[in-house]
């Protein structure tokens, strides 16, 4: 009504009626709505975050990885973590993205369509929230790089090059894609109202379950548990960690998705909790072994980061000290009893350390949600209600990941074996498979 009167009275001025109308035409178009959407901050921070998460692949992991191995396994892990970088950004472009983040139709609430496929159906100038697109694809392309290179910690020194690709690939279709349209995607998960910031299920559940499964089909190293060579460069691993932990903010803070007080709140949680962590895991070493290692420290820093991760956006950071506690101690215990007392032989703990750190952060959510200062709460949610909801998704991403896992295994295993040829295994991965040496002494 307001308009209508305020159109009238400037009918009488033509020319400040054209101008009106002209105004209203142009900010009301479309492309004015889309441009009034898109956020160059938001934006310009996302392609930063990506490029940090692709940093925590490569070089982080790969080196945090590379000087846990012996010497004449050096290259066989950088180049397992760089093969991975690459064919999971096809997969991820050609299937992954679509499956993960497209509509499937009435298979929906489980997986998405092919209406994405490389990246078909989007075009140059749409838009995911606040961002192009392409930022939020890139975004979660480096998401899905990092969670198949997580695993190669299981199965260094020993395995199949050919295997790791083979399963790389089909992994990423039949469990990573999945996973991440029911929680990040619009899936059943995520209809349920689970909480999951960066990946404490999409990412460390799914990788933590899928390597132990790989380690117990694979078989272990010789002479383990006793006679395990210890790593050949520990300053190699703390180097490769230093930059985990600088790449992790780009994990959890981009995970707001926007320049917000979110992204701000996410990097302050994480880096608490990263150091808490680390400072646990180093006292309890030194308390029972009377020396605090540079390898132990480290360790639990990445416990630390893991943990925290599906509870960034979740809690303040009292509740991201209690979390960095709780990495330390509880991962550090899960190293002992998956290793020396299941006789699991996960060479690099990625189970104990990123599987049970993102279950353990997953489930410390609604407990810990309300705690402390700028804790944002659980909403309208009880905390009874929200642990049923965590732990549904607990049991739904960790049961897939297994069956799937075993399923896909045994398909690989009769195309290729998983298991390197014991020549390589003694002579070594870099000369045997692939023709190099780390080292020339």
């Amino acid at each position: 009504m307001l308009k209508l009167t305020v159109l009238r009275d400037y009918a009488r001025q033509p020319a400040l009626a054209f101008l009106l109308i002209a105004g209203f035409l142009l900010f009301s178009s479309p492309a004015a709505a889309q441009d009034a959407v898109a956020n160059s901050g938001d934006t310009a921070w996302i392609l930063t975050a990506t490029a940090l998460v692709l940093f925590m692949t490569l070089p982080g992991l790969a080196l945090f990885y590379a000087g846990l191995v012996r010497s004449k396994n050096v290259l066989s892990v950088l180049m397992q973590c760089f093969a991975i970088a690459c064919v999971a950004s096809i997969v991820w472009l050609a299937v992954g993205y679509s499956l993960a983040f497209s509509d499937g139709g009435s298979a929906n609430a489980f997986v998405g369509g092919l209406s994405k496929a490389f990246f078909g159906n989007v075009g140059r100038d749409g838009l995911s929230g606040t961002i192009p697109e392409s930022v939020f694809m890139m975004f979660q392309m480096t998401f899905a790089i990092i969670t198949p290179a997580l695993i190669v910690g299981a199965f260094v020194e020993r395995v199949n090059f050919a295997a790791v690709m083979l399963f790389t690939i089909l992994w990423l279709i039949v469990v990573y894609a999945p996973v991440c349209h029911w929680v990040w995607g619009g899936g059943w998960l995520a209809e349920q109202g689970v909480a999951d910031f960066a990946g404490g299920l999409v990412v460390h559940a799914t990788a933590g379950v899928s390597a132990l499964v790989f380690v117990k089909m694979l078989g272990a190293r010789e002479n383990f548990p006793k006679d395990v060579e210890p790593p050949h460069n520990p300053g190699m691993t703390m180097i490769g960690a230093a930059m985990l932990w600088v790449g992790w903010f780009g994990f959890n803070a981009g995970s707001a998705l926007g320049a917000n007080g979110d992204a701000g709140m996410a990097m302050l949680v994480t880096h608490t909790s990263a150091a808490t962590a680390s400072l646990v895991w180093m006292t309890i070493e030194w308390v029972k072994y009377g020396r605090p290692s540079l390898v132990g420290i480290v360790t639990g820093m990445v416990a630390g980061l893991a943990t925290i991760t599906p509870a960034a956006g979740s809690v303040g950071p009292l509740g991201a000290f209690i979390i960095g506690i709780l990495a330390g101690s509880i991962c550090y215990w899960a190293v002992s009893l998956f290793k020396n007392k299941l006789k699991f032989d996960d060479s690099l703990d990625v189970f104990a350390v990123h599987g049970v750190g993102g279950i353990l952060g997953t489930l410390s959510i609604p407990f810990l949600a309300n705690l402390g200062p700028a804790a944002p709460g659980l909403g309208e949610q009880t905390l009874g209600g929200q642990f049923i909801v965590q732990l549904t998704g607990v049991v739904a991403v960790c049961a897939w990941s297994a069956i799937a896992s075993i399923v896909l295994l045994f398909i690989i295993k009769l195309i290729t074996p998983l298991r390197a040829t014991e020549k390589a295994i003694v002579e070594g991965l870099d000369i045997e498979t692939h023709g190099e040496r780390g080292y020339r002494f």
